[in-house]
């Protein structure tokens, strides 16, 4: 049986982590089942935008800790290269845009696969926490290269040093989510988010996307060209005449990806 859904509708894929009852922990099955999906929706020229959410009272609690009491677990440091760090290159890489519906907690490598999303939205009773600490463990899977560009040094310090939770308010606070809603509003939400997403031109979201990634190590001469030719690619685009020509015309555009 799946620990995994996923649903198209609008030219929306939902992907929703289908494990509540051990609050959507990571196994090695729901890894690979998850890094499986991205890779579709990724080739599924119909898949516009993407929703990752949790089942149940949480996101996703982190890793499956009785499962690596298992005598046949990969060595940590062996199953984050294998695993966890291809579903951050994969939702990073995504090129289209990613919502994180987090509709509760969100902990351990559960907080970072919401880091990873592109925009997300809370619920009012969800929260983060790293906790990698309280298992005598360093945050990973993109968590130390995440969290400070989204919330800054000093803050990723705090949380990952002392492993605090974090509240919904506090995180849109940060800057962490960009909005909190009531839970029972929240799959709507970001659906309706992203059907928004998905109407927009798609190659120039997956050039935005990759601007801005590029944006975090790049110095402003470097970033400045970089615009420039990713604008080249943009503006080569079938998309990019239909909007010159919807804006001309006074009509919404129909952008085709091309």
């Amino acid at each position: 049986m799946s620990d995994l859904r996923v649903e198209i509708v609008d030219a929306v894929a939902t992907i929703t982590l289908d494990r509540p009852d051990a609050l959507n922990a990571l196994t090695v099955a729901l890894k690979e089942e998850l890094l499986a999906a991205l890779t579709a929706v990724t080739a599924d020229d119909s898949v516009r935008a993407v929703v990752l959410t949790g089942a149940g009272r949480a996101f996703c609690a982190g890793q499956d800790l009785r499962e690596r009491l298992e005598p046949d677990a990969e060595p940590l440091e062996t199953e984050i290269r294998l695993r966890y760090n291809p579903l951050i290159r994969a939702m990073r890489g995504l090129p289209k845009p990613i919502v994180g519906a987090i509709n509760g907690i969100a902990a351990g490598a559960g907080a970072a696969l919401a880091f990873a999303c592109d925009i997300r939205i809370a619920a009012e009773s969800a929260s983060f926490v790293l906790a990698f600490g309280r298992v005598g463990l360093i945050p990973d899977s993109g968590a130390t290269w995440l969290l400070p560009r989204l919330v800054g040094g000093a803050k990723a310090l705090e949380l990952a040093l002392m492993n605090d939770p974090l509240s919904a308010a506090d995180a849109e606070r940060f800057g962490l989510v960009a909005r909190v809603v009531p839970g029972e509003a929240l799959a709507a939400e970001a659906h309706a988010l992203a059907i928004r997403l998905a109407a927009g031109a798609p190659r120039a979201l997956a050039l935005t996307k990759r601007a801005l990634d590029l944006g975090w190590a790049a110095d402003l001469d470097e970033q400045l060209e970089t615009e420039a030719v990713l604008q080249g690619e943009a503006g080569a685009t079938a998309d990019h005449a239909e909007g010159i020509a919807a804006f001309l015309e006074r009509r919404p555009p129909r952008f085709t990806g091309e």
